[in-house]
């Protein structure tokens, strides 16, 4: 493609910068037709994704079911080509300004990281941020990312004109399920030192202790490690959810599962027989520790300055 060797380029600089491995990928330059996609079943209802797939590779990755079902490779080779959509803010523009939009907040970065290495080179994640500013629009982003810190200004007067927050993924601080389970991700505590420049900016920043792994990142004392980091950074909230095995994510993960930590294969064959789901009695009582972890850390918004859009004039209603 045009101009590839020089993409290429750009994009290892941004690896050196952030990244403690090499990023072997294929880019592909691609427009795309539609930028905001209907989500069901999860906690937002619109996403929007500038890239399709990831190079962070992460063994418990949920798109890697979507990719199945496409009949995309969800094994190793997911996340060794990059489809670029070139074209996807100015798609974005046009489905926001439709009369129909109703202004609902969007995901960025539900099936892909919004600020993996490309984005330094593409830009493309800042200029839809551009887009939302012009629309009013909210959104919250989901990243591994420092890359993010670049586009403070953006984030700031989108936070200005609508609700807009940043979610930082930090499963875990442990050296060795981070490398093992998030290979291709900057280092954890590099993403929450990117969290506190954006609080410190005023913009709502929290963490994503997501996926939580039984018997892996779920001990109490690993727990409490990201509470009480993500306090120090400044993390206006701070959310947990256990992982769950999609077919798709469930062969690959077991597949590594069983390299990587064999003495727990066979218990996680017991844990998701019936699904992808963990049962209650088992995600209970680890949300119960991260939430008595907030309250002890004293979890909240603390920023010095709160970047908000300005409140909703009211109406008035006549007398008759």
């Amino acid at each position: 493609m045009p101009g590839a060797s020089a993409s290429i380029a750009a994009i290892l600089v941004y690896e050196r910068m952030f990244y403690t491995d090499r990023v072997r990928a294929e880019y592909r330059e691609e427009p795309c037709k539609v930028a905001l996609n209907r989500v069901r079943g999860m906690a937002f209802g619109w996403s929007l994704n500038p890239y399709m797939g990831c190079v962070h590779r992460c063994t418990f990755c949920y798109v890697r079911a979507f990719e199945l079902r496409a009949d995309r490779p969800s094994d190793d080779r997911y996340g060794t080509s990059i489809r670029i959509k070139v074209n996807v803010a100015e798609v974005l523009r046009r489905e926001l300004a439709r009369p129909s939009w109703k202004h609902e907040a969007v995901a960025v970065g539900a099936a892909t990281d919004p600020y993996q290495p490309a984005e330094g080179r593409y830009r493309l994640t800042r200029s839809c941020i551009e887009a939302f500013v012009d629309a009013h629009n909210p959104f919250n982003v989901i990243t591994r990312g420092p890359l993010i810190v670049r586009d403070i200004d953006v984030l700031q007067e989108a936070s200005r004109r609508a609700d807009v927050s940043v979610n930082f993924s930090v499963p875990t601080l442990d050296e060795r399920v981070w490398c093992t389970t998030e290979p291709g991700t900057a280092p954890p505590r590099q993403r929450l030192r990117a969290l506190k420049r954006l609080v410190d900016a005023g913009i709502k920043a929290g963490v994503g202790m997501a996926p939580i792994l039984p018997g892996i990142s779920d001990k109490p004392e690993l727990l409490r490690e990201v509470v009480q980091a993500a306090r120090e950074a400044g993390a206006t909230h701070v959310w947990a959810n256990l992982l769950h095995l999609r077919p798709g994510t469930r062969e690959h993960f077991m597949h590594h599962l069983a390299e990587d930590w064999p003495e727990e294969a066979e218990r996680y064959e017991r844990l998701y027989a019936r699904g992808a789901h963990l049962r209650k009695d088992v995600t209970g009582p680890v949300q119960a520790v991260v939430a008595e972890l907030r309250r002890e850390h004293g979890i909240a918004d603390r920023r010095r300055t709160r970047l908000a859009p300005p409140p909703e004039p009211e109406q008035l209603e006549l007398a008759l």
